[in-house]
């Protein structure tokens, strides 16, 4: 499980996160930056002109700011992230603040889970998950990725892992349908060591959606009698962020 340095450096973590998403999610304006970070327009703006100074951000004629020639290309995903992150926030911080465990917000981009957002517990535990937005990990080890790989049609699935050697298609089709059958996706450290997560799908049709919304727990603090009432709290956080997605569809 990674842990934040004990030293953190707050302006070098400021310039890779923002990095990270030029690559992962697009164009976006200084005060787009600001936002996702949590920092002033003025200071966003300076970091911007150093990543464009190093070539990890470019201007484009609309002023906006998008990934600059050294970030290698990456898979973008078809999720409208900007209304999906605004939508799910609130109702993942009421989840995490009541499990006291990390909630995470996934969408698939191509055979990768993208994190878009996390939603930390407030609760003075010593042992925690951190945040884990935006980073991309294998969509068949996470549970969010798993849970949205379960939606998808046979064909879907079948032409975004036929050929690939690293990842045994029969037994992925046989535990999605697990998936598809119990509602759930577990992810029992097969990303991290330490890290359990619990993944269910949010489907908004409207907007041609589908993500997912985990849970993630401490290996140590993870119980087996436990696993309806996550799975049950993390149903209704997905209803009502579909509700909501509906609503504005």
């Amino acid at each position: 499980m990674k842990n934040e340095p004990p030293y953190p450096i707050a302006s070098v973590d400021h310039a890779l996160h923002l990095a990270m998403l030029l690559q992962q999610e697009g164009p976006m304006r200084v005060s787009d930056a600001a936002e996702r970070l949590g920092v002033s327009p003025s200071t966003a703006h300076r970091l911007l002109a150093m990543l464009v100074y190093r070539d990890f951000a470019e201007q484009r004629p609309d002023r906006r700011y998008q990934a600059g020639e050294v970030l290698r290309p990456t898979v973008t995903t078809q999720a409208p992230v900007t209304l999906l992150r605004e939508v799910a926030l609130p109702h993942m911080q009421e989840l995490a603040d009541a499990e006291e465990e990390s909630v995470n917000l996934i969408v698939l981009a191509g055979t990768e889970a993208r994190f878009l957002a996390t939603a930390e517990s407030r609760a003075p535990q010593i042992l925690r998950v951190g945040t884990r937005a935006g980073r991309s990990l294998p969509a068949h080890l996470t549970s969010g990725g798993k849970a949205i790989l379960a939606a998808l049609p046979a064909e879907n699935l079948t032409a975004l892992y036929d050929g690939d050697t690293e990842v045994d298609l029969p037994r992925l089709r046989r535990e999605l349908a697990r998936v598809r059958k119990r509602g759930f996706a577990l992810n029992n450290q097969e990303t991290e060591t330490g890290l359990t997560a619990i993944g269910v799908r949010v489907r908004a049709p409207s907007h041609g959606l589908i993500a997912a919304v985990a849970i993630a727990i401490p290996t140590a603090r993870f119980r087996r009698d436990r696993l309806p009432h996550w799975v049950s709290a993390l149903a209704s956080t997905a209803s009502a962020v579909e509700r909501e997605l509906e609503a504005r569809a």
